[in-house]
């Protein structure tokens, strides 16, 4: 909680410091790599950073942070909080380099604002930082423990077993332990980062969603390739398309998220778009498995079958739970392989779509689709405590918890 004068004063600079926090996250990322330029290297998402994505999330997420603690003394946003705390605990982030953020953030905030910035303006900032800080600390710390490993230290070495083409530009890959020793616990729905040297000498990390089953001594992920159509082209998903073979290794982290099954028998809705399916599948194989019996509504859109990563294995989980239904929507539609799925033709629309009362609802995908999907959800009767979402890569929505 804030102290009562840092609350007046953040209040007060909140709508100046709102203005400007995206020249801020500019400066401030320019401030971190001219004086740790390992970070951009080897931690860092450069596709982020050049097409600014990561600067607007961390825009959003202060002044989320800010917001929540002038207008809601006493709260904090912990759905915000837990999934950026899971996402750095994938990338083994200590709790030093907070203290280097702390620098340059801070000293970004003195050179936008100028003047505006007094000792006690400066104080009053100082502490919103340290308390978003310190409460992603405990919580990552908390994580590296359920994990078994140390701040910094989420690396183990797995060797590639096999590789399947889904679609043109979707390769699964299967993988166990370099050592021999047993994989990692994860919970349905998870993600592990993956870390590879790039030709430049650059250790570049990128989070895949696990698939399969949660009782396997193996593991899997899917990488869809970013071809560049509307951005820099994805230079790990090219790497990985390109060069990783069965018995390549690969530097894995931990699995880490928070999209993850919740154990009740409420009725669900899963919905996806492209190959925001993957954590789907898992969450699939997992209520198959615990014999779910409440109401499933698989729901996932599309540009076209021959798009539709893993279709064939998201028809047969839905069909392995009594009472499961699957929709199916294609941009363009074009024969597609018989199944139990009802295929329609444009976006995701659930407009006839029955859902229960007391559903939960699991998202993933682009987020124009997740924004539509959670409209109608909560349209529906849905509760937005009740709507649970996972986003691949820096997270621009921060919508409410």
């Amino acid at each position: 909680m804030l102290s009562e004068t840092s609350t007046a004063t953040v209040r007060a600079t909140l709508p100046a410091v709102g203005a400007a926090i995206g020249d801020i996250a500019d400066l401030f990322y320019r401030k971190l790599f001219e004086a740790h330029p390992e970070l951009l290297r080897d931690l860092f998402n450069r596709g982020n950073q050049a097409s600014g994505t990561q600067r607007r999330a961390l825009a959003g997420s202060i002044a989320a942070f800010a917001t929540r603690l002038v207008e809601n003394p006493g709260t904090r946003p912990d759905v915000m909080l837990n999934r950026i705390a899971h996402k750095h605990a994938s990338l083994g982030i200590t709790a030093p380099q907070y203290a280097v953020v702390h620098t340059h953030l801070l000293a970004a905030v003195a050179e936008v604002l100028g003047d505006a910035v007094t000792p006690e303006v400066a104080a009053a900032w100082d502490e919103v930082y340290w308390l978003m800080a310190n409460a992603l600390i405990a919580l990552e710390e908390r994580l590296y423990a359920q994990q078994d490993v140390t701040a910094g230290d989420v690396w183990r070495e797995w060797t590639v077993t096999s590789r399947v083409e889904d679609t043109e530009d979707v390769a699964t890959f299967r993988i166990t332990p370099a050592d021999g020793t047993p994989a990692p616990a994860f919970r349905p729905g998870q993600y592990v980062s993956v870390q590879v040297e790039l030709p430049d000498g650059a250790h570049q990390i990128r989070q895949y969603s696990l698939t399969g089953s949660t009782r396997s001594t193996t593991r899997s992920f899917s990488v869809k390739r970013v071809r560049g159509e509307a951005g820099p082209e994805g230079e790990v998903s090219a790497h990985l398309h390109e060069r990783l073979r069965p018995g390549d290794r690969l530097r894995v982290s931990a699995p880490y998220g928070d999209l993850v099954l919740d154990g009740s028998d409420a009725p669900l809705l899963l919905a996806s778009a492209g190959i925001g399916c993957t954590p789907i599948l898992s969450m699939l194989e997992h209520l198959a498995e615990q014999g779910h019996g409440s109401p499933v509504t698989v729901v996932h859109g599309d540009r076209s079958p021959a798009d539709h990563a893993l279709r064939a294995d998201h028809e047969a989980l839905t069909g392995r739970l009594p009472g499961a239904v699957s929709h199916f929507w294609y941009e363009n539609p074009e024969p597609a392989p018989s199944g139990g799925s009802t295929d329609r033709t444009g976006r995701v629309d659930l407009s006839d779509v029955a859902v229960a009362p007391g559903t939960r609802a699991y998202l993933c995908g682009p987020l124009p689709f997740m924004r539509a999907v959670r409209s109608q959800l909560l349209g529906k009767g849905v509760a937005p405590a009740d709507i649970h979402y996972e986003v691949f890569g820096p997270d621009l929505w921060l919508a409410q918890d």
